[in-house]
């Protein structure tokens, strides 16, 4: 009996403690994981989303660059932190696609992480440069793609990654040839196209907002159901013939795997927040992303929906994990 009552009374103080140290999260700063190259649209959204939460957290929140490998370098680091709340990642379309074109992942999407929520979602926009292709104009790329002696170069971020299938599904459908150059990030890929080092490179409208706003990247054609507000004059594949690239770019953020299920609550209530903040919404919706939280069960669905997607599409065009 008094064993029994000792076993209590351990069991209750041990969960009075758990409980005041997620009350009392955070207690130091909080590092958000971005696994690409700053400058792109990922680096974009998390830096806007840190800003909001270190206000409304009372600590800050940090933005850990850590590319490589495309994308797998930050993500494996997230998958293997601690998993206490201070370490989050931002995951988005390529990690979907990865599984079906990388033939060994150091982490698995779906088994070591813990869904926090969604952020957004954006088209992806396929740019060239001014001097060879005027806006627009996708059905010129497709010509003389499939004319030229020498297949063209489209730049992709790395194998698996989101310009990757986009280039394999666009050459695939468009019924050409292209050579393949790997980058570390859309930011120095689209630098290229600018400056006529590679024919084009599908990228989100954030990614390349800069250089074209500086009239150095022509837009041909977005991927997805409906054309761009911010690029009205630039078709989506259908219109520009070619079908099977309705989708879109999406980011989420992702905890370790066994994350207390009371912190992620906090941090999903807390990006929420911050998404539908007006400063958020204003230096975001400019870019061509449409922010939207969710919650912990719909990103969950969400990804293991994307990632059976992806693998059927790897597979019709061709893509072998390597």
């Amino acid at each position: 009996m008094l064993r029994s009552l000792t076993s209590l009374i351990v069991a209750a103080a041990l969960t009075a403690a758990t409980t005041m140290a997620h009350a009392a999260y955070p207690d130091k700063p909080v590092k958000l994981i971005v696994p690409w190259a700053p400058g792109g649209s990922t680096d974009a959204i998390a830096r806007a989303i840190a800003q909001r939460m270190s206000a409304t957290l009372g600590q800050s929140v940090i933005v850990d660059n850590r590319s490589g490998a495309s994308g797998q370098i930050g993500t494996d680091a997230a998958a293997k932190a601690a998993p206490d709340g201070y370490t989050l990642a931002i995951v988005e379309l390529p990690h979907a696609i990865q599984p079906a074109v990388v033939a060994k992942l150091p982490y698995d999407l779906l088994r070591d992480f813990t869904p926090v929520s969604l952020v957004g979602t954006s088209p992806l926009v396929l740019f060239a440069n001014p001097a060879e292709f005027k806006a627009g104009d996708a059905k010129a790329f497709v010509q003389r793609a499939r004319k030229t002696a020498a297949p063209l170069a489209i730049a992709h971020s790395g194998a698996g990654s989101s310009s990757h299938l986009a280039a394999e599904v666009f050459a695939s459908r468009g019924a050409f040839k292209y050579v393949a150059v790997p980058y570390r990030g859309s930011a120095p890929a689209l630098t290229d196209v600018a400056a006529g080092m590679v024919a084009a490179h599908f990228a989100t409208l954030a990614s390349g907002s800069s250089l074209y706003g500086a009239g150095k990247l022509s837009p041909l054609v977005v991927t997805g159901q409906v054309r761009l507000p911010a690029l009205p004059n630039v078709p989506t594949a259908r219109e520009a013939g070619i079908d099977g690239m309705d989708f879109n770019q999406w980011w989420a953020v992702v905890a370790p795997a066994t994350t207390p299920i009371e912190v992620v609550e906090r941090l999903r209530a807390e990006i929420a927040a911050a998404l539908a903040h007006p400063s958020t919404r204003e230096r975001l919706s400019t870019l061509g992303i449409d922010l939207k939280a969710s919650s912990r069960d719909e990103l969950r669905t969400f990804m293991r929906g994307e990632v059976a997607r992806w693998g059927a599409i790897a597979r019709q065009a061709g893509v072998k994990p390597e």
